[in-house]
């Protein structure tokens, strides 16, 4: 399994991708700590995946509270001895279908502001514990680097975010410890593509990635056999961004 013996925290584990990665790394044999704003989904994935033989603690968090977010990181690793891998897959409250030049400044930049901050309260917290262990994995989730008419603040918002992990990777990697994110697109397929899917038009694939794709996708680059991969993106998107 890829990530055996590994402790593993998953911010906004109640999403839809969250909880698609949380269910593969548990599977993948990670000890989870879901984290979200709200509890009731949590402990109902966290249900799940003890049903399927895994193991998963549960936490009411808001991801913009600092002081939350580093007691919650203390309150992990002193309970597993540590923290292996975090991944940030919270939602920066995005608005799309408008111009720049008809949008409020406020709604433009508020997916920058929370995407930065958010991603910069997480893997702070987390890599203090990674340092004096030398070894850990931060992942973030993003999306596509093509400028797309009315999409707001988030292509601002993405671009500022890969340019974070990349800072986090250049001063934590003399401490082991990886930084990297993976390039999906807005919104992963159904489990079973369909073919009239209006949103697989754009890719060399003809379809959109599913959700366990992005899922395993980021088991893979949590995972000891992507060691050497940091400071980069692992593109999922199916060819809607071609490198």
């Amino acid at each position: 399994m890829l990530l055996e013996n590994k402790t593993a925290v998953v911010y906004g584990g109640a999403g839809t991708i969250g909880s698609a990665v949380a269910r593969v790394f548990a599977r993948e044999g990670a000890a989870l700590h879901l984290a979200g704003r709200t509890r009731a989904p949590l402990d109902e994935l966290a249900g799940t995946i003890a049903r399927s033989g895994g193991r998963a603690d549960v936490a009411a968090l808001d991801a913009t509270d600092r002081a939350a977010v580093e007691r919650h990181a203390e309150a992990v690793a002193q309970h597993s001895g540590g923290i292996d891998v975090a991944f940030n897959a919270t939602s920066n409250e995005d608005l799309h279908g408008t111009d720049l030049v008809d949008m409020a400044d406020e709604d433009v930049l508020r997916p920058v502001t929370k995407a930065v901050t958010t991603h910069l309260t997480l893997a702070t917290a987390v890599a203090r514990h990674m340092i004096p262990r030398r070894t850990g994995v931060i992942l973030a989730m993003g999306g596509g680097r093509e400028a797309i008419p009315r999409l707001g603040g988030s292509h601002i918002a993405w671009s500022a975010l890969a340019g974070l992990c990349r800072q986090l990777a250049a001063e934590l990697g003399p401490h082991g410890i990886r930084s990297a994110w993976l390039l999906s697109p807005g919104s992963p397929g159904p489990t079973t593509p369909p073919e009239d899917d209006p949103e697989a038009t754009g890719t060399l694939l003809h379809r959109r990635p599913r959700l366990d794709e992005v899922a395993y996708a980021a088991a893979f680059l949590a995972s000891d056999r992507a060691a050497t991969m940091t400071a980069t993106e692992l593109n999922v998107t199916g060819g809607a961004v071609i490198d």
